[in-house]
């Protein structure tokens, strides 16, 4: 799957709320460091597309992305539940 598979996945997915996670490698004095996110929560799918479109061109070097997700759960029992990775190279 490639971002836009995993994009359509959180817009179209059966949870009510959808969240947009950003992540970002933020320069520190003494390194990097990973920032995970969360920057916006909607009910509404077409106003978290705009939002996402809106934060990609703002901000293209940090990672956006959506996520539809149900309320009353336990997220990590999801198949794809909100995360981003942050590695070691993106640190270096």
């Amino acid at each position: 799957m490639d971002y836009q598979d995993y994009v359509k996945m959180g817009l179209e997915g059966e949870g009510r709320l959808k969240l947009i996670l950003c992540g970002s490698v933020e320069e520190e004095k003494d390194g990097k460091t990973g920032v995970v996110s969360v920057v916006f929560a909607t009910e509404e799918k077409e106003l978290a597309r705009e939002k996402l479109q809106e934060l990609l061109e703002e901000s293209p070097e940090n990672y956006y992305m959506v996520y539809s997700v149900p309320l009353d759960t336990d997220l990590t029992e999801l198949a794809h539940y909100p995360s981003i990775e942050i590695t070691r190279e993106d640190l270096q």
